[in-house]
């Protein structure tokens, strides 16, 4: 998954905090005038939501002559995607995890041992909350013994 960079991410911030999943989006006026402190020409934010199209961040729509914009995935689902890409990048990730999972606080240790419960319980390979990433392999999900390990602390 692509990393943003900082207007992106801006961008992003603005999709995911004002527009519901069930909302037909917004228009890059509307995107424009909610980074009016960054004081950002209209064509620089048409060009950033386009490439955020381009690289599958947000889905777009055609409104008489304007294009309405919506957030592919939800903020969770995107931030889920970099924390597995970045698993992905070499040596072990079982270590990784531990590590991970040692540095969680504790009330962060109890929604990852509830989420995991819950994933057990429905007998599924992803909780809800996991289930809306792009792409959801089921050996990319934290195994409880790991997260047990963060009570250790």
């Amino acid at each position: 998954m692509t990393r943003l960079g900082d207007l992106e991410r801006a961008v992003m911030d603005v999709l995911w905090d004002s527009v519901p999943a069930t909302s037909d989006g917004v228009t890059v006026r509307e995107v424009a005038d909610a980074l009016a402190g960054r004081e950002l020409a209209y064509t620089t934010v048409m060009t950033v939501l386009d490439r955020l199209a381009g690289k599958g961040m947000v889905q777009r729509e055609r409104e008489g002559r304007a294009w309405r914009y919506r957030a592919a995935a939800s903020r969770e689902a995107y931030i889920a995607q970099l924390m597995l890409d970045a698993l992905d990048l070499g040596g072990s990730r079982d270590a990784a995890l531990v590590r991970f999972a040692r540095s969680v606080t504790g009330t962060e240790a109890e929604v990852l041992r509830a989420a995991l419960a819950a994933d057990a319980a429905a007998g599924s390979a992803a909780s809800g909350e996991l289930t809306d990433r792009v792409e959801a392999p089921t050996d990319r999900v934290v195994r409880p013994p790991v997260a047990d390990e963060a009570a250790d602390r």
